[in-house]
């Protein structure tokens, strides 16, 4: 009986703590414009992007402090793995004169800005 009160209430603390969240979207973007993701204070996450456009996509890793790194060019129907650090924001940009449309399902600190930006 002990046994299984405890595992409840050690069951209840990680759930209540967040540690094993998710989030899944699918997130459409205008045509020449951006999606901010992260552009907060947060810890680390890993995101799983598919391109369900009929062109390409820029992913970029931007920390809040300052500057870009890490461009990568996502293909239509191609599917990324991206880890983030913690305080980095991912901008996904729509180059495109068409509209655009991902799969998005980020596992980690789910607690992260969104937003758009021409």
């Amino acid at each position: 009986m002990r046994k299984t009160i405890t595992t409840i209430v050690l069951a209840s603390i990680l759930t209540s703590c967040s540690l094993f969240t998710s989030l899944t979207s699918t997130t459409y973007i205008k045509a020449n414009e951006s999606f901010v993701l992260g552009n907060n204070e947060h810890g680390a996450f890993n995101i799983k992007l598919t391109n369900n456009s009929n062109h390409p996509l820029k992913i970029v890793m931007a920390p809040i402090e300052g500057g870009t790194h890490s461009p990568i060019v996502v293909n239509p129907n191609e599917t990324i793995y991206v880890k983030t650090e913690k305080n980095t924001a991912v901008i996904i940009e729509n180059k495109s004169t068409d509209a655009a449309s991902v799969a998005l399902h980020l596992t980690g600190d789910t607690g992260l800005s969104m937003g758009y930006k021409n």
